[in-house]
Order: structure tokens, then sequence, then C-alpha cells
């Protein structure tokens, strides 16, 4: 019998989990269908004329409250891999020099397959496998399932029904990212603007974060009701009005952007959780990630490392 686990989702809850069940000595591998490593914290490059820019175009800080994630991001800071953003606020911490930095460097440990969509869990207990257009994985003791809410339910329908329900009971809600540089940031332009809506939640620069690039490179991000109402755009369609919410907030013309592109995070902010995380130790099956514990990064974490928890008590 195998004794291997696998963990579907390397975002911040899926590597949480890993960290802590390797620590207790756990063989794990991880499959995310992404190109890189950051989920929701992700990074986008973008090159233009052959110079780089950086858009931190998901989360776009994270806050320290609970001891364990206190311990956690301390060690990030030592490393190199996150500090504070006084812009955004006393209690605000980025990855450095990426957002994903922090995730970049678990995955680097764990040797994350990625570009690997898990479309369903077949066998048995005990004799797991993940099955994928590249292919089939396994076998595996347990697998445990750290993506969005939606994705997460069509996995756990046939094994887990209850926990499948609860999946389809925590809907996430959509939200537009629009990422603007110019060839020279005007002046003046405040380097964090928290927007009262209708269209903008968020206005930021870049820039302004530690160990960040100077080149321009500002962050859009929709209120959830703009976003609700114009889902269906296409990302130019989208980008053009958040574009001209944000001049209209300003006295003053904005210049020409030389990138203006927008993107769509279907599965952004999750609710309230209350479970914190879901494991069924007869099956070998479990669920993490925000939507079960909190709309916040350090819920993330928390929640992956109460499933390995979870996991090594059974």
């Amino acid at each position: 019998m195998s004794h291997r686990i696998a963990i579907i989702g390397a975002g911040i809850s899926g590597l949480s989990a890993a960290q802590r069940l390797r620590q207790a000595g756990r063989e794990v591998e991880l499959f995310d269908k992404g190109r890189g490593p950051g989920g929701r914290m992700s990074t986008r490059r973008e090159t233009l004329n052959g110079e780089d820019r950086h858009f931190d175009h998901g989360a776009q800080y994270f806050t320290v409250r609970d001891p364990r994630f206190v311990s956690e991001v301390d060690r990030w800071a030592q490393q190199g891999l996150a500090a504070r953003w006084p812009a955004a606020g006393a209690e605000a911490w980025v990855g450095t020099p990426m957002m994903c930095s922090p995730l970049a460097h678990l995955c680097e440990a764990f040797g994350v397959r990625f570009g690997v969509r898990i479309d369903a869990i077949t066998g048995a207990p005990g004799d797991w496998h993940l099955s994928a257009e590249t292919g089939t994985f396994g076998p595996f003791a347990q697998v445990l399932i750290a993506i969005p809410a939606e994705q997460a339910a069509h996995l756990l329908t046939p094994w887990v029904p209850g926990f499948a329900q609860t999946a389809r009971q925590h809907l996430s809600q959509p939200c537009w990212t629009t990422m603007v540089s110019f060839a020279s940031d005007p002046p003046g332009l405040p380097p964090v603007t928290r927007a009262a809506g209708p269209v903008l939640a968020w206005i930021a620069s870049n820039a302004a974060k530690p160990e960040r690039s100077p080149a321009s490179a500002w962050v859009l991000q929709a209120t959830p009701d703009w976003t609700a109402a114009y889902v269906d755009l296409s990302r130019e369609d989208a980008a053009a009005p958040m574009f001209a919410a944000w001049q209209a907030l300003l006295d003053h013309p904005l210049p020409e952007p030389v990138l203006l592109k927008a993107h769509l995070w279907r599965y952004a902010r999750t609710g309230d959780g209350v479970e914190g995380r879901l494991y069924d130790a007869a099956m070998g099956l479990g669920v993490c990630g925000d939507w079960l514990k909190g709309p916040r990064v350090e819920a993330a974490w928390l929640s992956g490392l109460e499933l390995a928890e979870a996991v090594l008590a059974a």
C-alpha cells in the first residue's frame, strides 16, 4: 500500500499542508493547473520594450495575527521573502521581491507538478489515483484538495457528497483586475487608494511596495458588484471602463497607458467559512482553503495547516 499523499492545488493552503506533512516525515506530491506558483498570490510579468514589469495582480497584501502564522511570516522575513508595506496600513505585509515569492520558495522545495489539471479522483481508499489530460498519477494513501470551492465540489461529489455539498454552499465572488503601465508615472498619484466604488475598490502602485522595480506598474481592482454585473465582458472591454473610473477620481488627466490589460479572477473572494477544514479519515480525503476559514491569506494558510494536523492525528 502507498503511503504517499497527493495535494491538488499549490496555493498557500496546499503548500501549508504539504509543509507540515513533510515536517512529520510524510511523502507529499503536489499538482497545480497553473503555469507557476502563487495562486491568488501570483505575480504577472509583462515585457514592454525589453523591460519586465511586474504586477501583484491578485492578493494585494496580507495581515498576520494568529501566532502560528506570525512564526511562519517571521521566517519568511528572515529569508528575505516578505516585508511590511506601510502604505497599505500598519498591519500590511507583502511577499518580496514579488507577492508570490514565499510560495515560489516552497514550490521549489516540493517540485510541484504545474500545468496539471486534475479532472477526477479514481480508485478506492488507500489506493487513490488522479486523472488528468496528461495521464494518471498514483497510487496515494490520501488526497487533499486545496482549490476553490466550485472546483473542489466536482472532485468530491462521487466520494464524499457531504463535503461536496458544503463546497457548493461556499461560492466565491469574482474580481476584475486591470494592470496599467505608463511610460513614466505622472507626479502626485497616491501609491494606494481605497476607492468607494461603484467601479473600483482598490488602486495601487506596485512600485510603491518594498524591493520592487521603480517602473510604472499599477493594479486596479473592481468592486464585487461591478465585477458580477460585467463578469462576461472580454478582457479588453473590462479594462477600459476601469481605467476611465480611475481617471474620474482624479482632478488631472492621466497619460495614455503603454499597457492596459485586464484579468478576471473568477474565484477571488470567499465568505467567512466556519468549518476550517474537512477531513474524512476513513476515506483518506480532505479539503482546505480560505473558503473554509475566511477571506484572508492567513486563513488559507491556517486551513492547510489544520488539515495536515487532522491527517497526522488520524
